[in-house]
């Protein structure tokens, strides 16, 4: 029982499998806050320029 016991405190196969989930769980929310800021921007942008195109309608 001891050698089972032994056997199993020295596997680290799990402990690895969970390591590379935390890092792909940090990369996916790294990647979902760049497209919601870059998508954030966007929107301003063209937020803008349909209001410059708006005014720029109405002068002429």
């Amino acid at each position: 029982m001891s050698k089972l016991f032994a056997r199993f405190l020295k596997d680290e196969s799990g402990a690895t499998a969970i390591e590379y989930g935390l890092i792909a769980a940090l990369i996916s929310v790294a990647l979902i806050a760049g497209a919601t800021t870059l998508g954030d921007s966007l929107n301003t942008q063209f937020n803008n320029l349909s209001t410059y195109l708006d005014v720029d309608a109405k002068t002429d």
